[in-house]
C-alpha cells in the first residue's frame, strides 16, 4: 500500500509538473508582418530567440515562418484569419482542410501549441462574422481531434471593447449585445476544452484618453504609493494592468465561468506616434515592457488581486515596428525591434536582465498633451491609387472642403496629387474633427506641426 501511495503521489506531482509547464511564466512575442521592409523569417526567428522569447504568435499560418520555426524550442501560436471564419463555421470539411494544409505539414517539428480562430473579431470585423466565432472554434477543434492533435489549445483573441463596463474591476460586464449569444458559448467551449480566454491588454489606451485622471506611473508599474481599492470586492490595485485583467475575470464570473484561465494575447506600449498622441515614446515603452515582463515572469507567480499566485502566460506586442499598419502613428510603433533588426531599446523577455544593465533611455518629451496648431498632410511614399481614393472621399463630404484646390483657385497649384490630398486632409480634419473624425485615412494622412501653407494658399488647421 505504501508503494502504491508513493507511486500515486509521484504521478500527482508529475501531472502538476506537466500542467505548470504547459502554462509556464515564460513570455512570448507577437510577430506581425505588416511591413514592406522586414527581415526574412529565418533572420526573424533568430532575433526572436536573441531577445529571450520562449513563444511566438503569428497572425496567420505563414508557411515560410513555420518552416523557419522547425526544430526550435519556441512554442508557437497560429491563427485562422478573420475572413475565413464564416465559411469554416458552417463547413466541417473546410475546417479539416485548413488543419491539413496549415498544421499537419509542420507538426510536431514546429511546436504549435495554440490556434486562435480570428483576431479581435468583435472589434475589427462586420457584425455578421461575430456569430461565426464559436461555431468555427468548434469545427477547428473537431478537426484537430480527428488527427489526435489534442495538445493544441483553441481560442480567439478579445480586446477590452467587448466589455460594457470595466471600472471598478468588480463591475466588469460583457456587452449586452454579445454576452449571451457569443461570449457565453465561447466561455463554455473554453471551459470544456481547458483552453484560455486570450485577452489583449493595453494600459496605454485608457491612460492616453484620460491622462488627467489616470496617473502615468500607475500605468507604467512605476508607482509605489498610488493604490486603488475596489469598493465592492475590497481588492487593492497598484497598477492599471491588473485592473484591466480583473475586469474581464469579474465579467466571466457574471456569466457563470469564474475559472476559465486568462492568457495575455497582446500587451505593450508604443515607442513613438503622431504629434498629437501623448506618451508614445521610447522611455515609456521600455519602462512598461520591462516592468510587465518582471511581473509576468516573477517566481513564484504574483497573478492579479482577483487571482493571486496564478501564472499569466503572455505575448508582448510586437516584434517589429510595422510600417504598413493602418491607423494613427502609434500603430506602426509598438516594436521591440526596428525593421533592420536593431533594438529600439534594450529588452530581455526572459526577465533575467536587471534594469541597471541597460543603456540609459532618452527622456520623454511628450508625456503632456501637445498644445498648438496641427495640420494633416499626405504621408510620404504612400500608394498613389489609394491616395487618389482618399482625396476623392475627403472632397465628397460637403462643406466645400476642396473648393480651394479646384482649377484656378488659390490652392490648385502645384497641380499634384500629394499637394491636393494634403490640403483636402487638413480641410477635412478641421471641419469634421469636432464630430469625431480622426483623418488617418488608413495611414495615408499624417499630422504635422509645420504649417504646409504656401503663398496665397492657406491650409486649415486644428488647435489642440
Amino acid at each position: 500500500m505504501l508503494k502504491m501511495g508513493l507511486l500515486s503521489l509521484f504521478f500527482h506531482f508529475l501531472f502538476l509538473s506537466i500542467s505548470s509547464g504547459e502554462i509556464s511564466s515564460q513570455v512570448g512575442i507577437n510577430y506581425g508582418q505588416l511591413g514592406d521592409n522586414l527581415p526574412s523569417p529565418e533572420k526573424s526567428v533568430k532575433l526572436i530567440q536573441s531577445i529571450g522569447a520562449k513563444r511566438v504568435t503569428i497572425y496567420d499560418a505563414n508557411p515560410d515562418i513555420l518552416n523557419a520555426l522547425r526544430g526550435t524550442d519556441l512554442q508557437v501560436s497560429i491563427m485562422v484569419p478573420n475572413q475565413h471564419l464564416t465559411n469554416i463555421s458552417t463547413n466541417q470539411k473546410l475546417a479539416d482542410s485548413w488543419i491539413q494544409s496549415n498544421v499537419l505539414p509542420f507538426y510536431p517539428k514546429v511546436k504549435i501549441r495554440y490556434l486562435l480562430v480570428g483576431n479581435e473579431v468583435i472589434s475589427s470585423s462586420p457584425k455578421e462574422i461575430w456569430y461565426s466565432i464559436v461555431p468555427a472554434m468548434r469545427k477547428i477543434k473537431n478537426a484537430l481531434n480527428t488527427h489526435r492533435l489534442n495538445k493544441i489549445k483553441v481560442g480567439t483573441s478579445m480586446a477590452m471593447d467587448v466589455l460594457e463596463s470595466s471600472f471598478p474591476p468588480s463591475n466588469g460586464t460583457f456587452r449586452s449585445d454579445i454576452a449571451d449569444p457569443i461570449v457565453k458559448p465561447m466561455l463554455q467551449f473554453l471551459s470544456r476544452t481547458k483552453s484560455f480566454y486570450f485577452h489583449d491588454v493595453y494600459p496605454y489606451f485608457p491612460w492616453s484618453t484620460d491622462s488627467n485622471n489616470i496617473n502615468l506611473d500607475y500605468a507604467l508599474f512605476v508607482s509605489r504609493t498610488i493604490k486603488y481599492t475596489d469598493p465592492v470586492s475590497n481588492l487593492t490595485y497598484s497598477n492599471l494592468f491588473d485592473q484591466m485583467v480583473d475586469s474581464v475575470i469579474f465579467a466571466m464570473e457574471k456569466l457563470g465561468y469564474p475559472d476559465v484561465r486568462i492568457w495575455i494575447a497582446e500587451t505593450g506600449w508604443p515607442n513613438a506616434g503622431d504629434i498629437d498622441q501623448i506618451g508614445a515614446n521610447i522611455y515609456n515603452a521600455a519602462t512598461y515592457n520591462r516592468n510587465v515582463i518582471k511581473k509576468l515572469t516573477a517566481k513564484p507567480p504574483v497573478g492579479t488581486p482577483a487571482r493571486p499566485g496564478r501564472v499569466l502566460p503572455s505575448f508582448i506586442f510586437a516584434l517589429y515596428n510595422e510600417n504598413q499598419k493602418p491607423g494613427p502613428g502609434t500603430e506602426r510603433h509598438f516594436g521591440l525591434l526596428y525593421p533592420n533588426g536593431s533594438n529600439v531599446y534594450g529588452i530581455d523577455l526572459s526577465g533575467k536582465t536587471p534594469d541597471s544593465a541597460y543603456e540609459p533611455l532618452p527622456k520623454p518629451t511628450n508625456n503632456e498633451p501637445y498644445k498648438g496648431k496641427v495640420w494633416r498632410v499626405a504621408a510620404r511614399g504612400v500608394n498613389a491609387s489609394e491616395l487618389g481614393s482618399a482625396l476623392s472621399y475627403a472632397c465628397s463630404q460637403g462643406n466645400k472642403t476642396c473648393d480651394p484646390i479646384q482649377p484656378g483657385k488659390e490652392c490648385f497649384k502645384p497641380d499634384s496629387l500629394v499637394w491636393h490630398a494634403s490640403y483636402a486632409f487638413s480641410s477635412y480634419w478641421s471641419q469634421f474633427k469636432k464630430t469625431g473624425a480622426t483623418c488617418y485615412f488608413n495611414g495615408l494622412a499624417t499630422p504635422t506641426a509645420k504649417d504646409p501653407s504656401f503663398g496665397r494658399c492657406k491650409f486649415p488647421s486644428v488647435t489642440l
